[in-house]
């Protein structure tokens, strides 16, 4: 595990557009039964402006950050040896259909003990506005050789 990774940050280039048949798919995907997800008009009579996206939507652009992460010529381990450990979101308002949201994953913490290795990665997703949407805090065990 290179303990240079700590800080090393990772930005996607373009905005993600929330588009509605993305938040559709990706309730029916986690069963998420509330209508507010799939229902336009649901959303708006309970006093959103658009469909709302499942909490954990975010892994979508999560994903996309860790796959950048995982393209640095510095890392040297394959997403195949990467377990999950802990993930947390902190939400600042939910995710909805129409929002245009920028990405920003950082290595917050590198810990090396031989085969099995942590990292800790904080992604910040925000709106166009510059706002901060949700903080995803996650820990990745890595494990096998090098």
């Amino acid at each position: 595990m290179n303990p240079e990774l700590m800080g090393r940050r990772f930005e996607l280039q373009e905005p993600y557009l929330v588009g509605r048949e993305h938040v559709r798919e990706f309730a029916r995907a986690v069963f998420a039964t509330n209508p507010i997800h799939t229902d336009l008009a649901a959303a708006r009579a309970a006093g959103y402006a658009d469909l709302v996206a499942p909490p954990t939507f975010t892994a979508v652009l999560q994903d996309r950050g860790l796959q950048l992460l995982l393209a640095d010529p510095m890392v040297t381990f394959e997403l195949k040896n990467i377990v999950h450990g802990d993930q947390k979101y902190e939400y600042a308002r939910p995710v909805l259909a129409g929002d245009q949201l920028t990405t920003e994953l950082e290595v917050t913490k590198v810990v090396a003990r031989g085969r099995v290795n942590m990292i800790q990665a904080t992604t910040v997703i925000r709106d166009i506005n510059g706002e901060t949407v949700v903080t995803s805090l996650a820990t990745l065990v890595i494990g096998g050789e090098e």
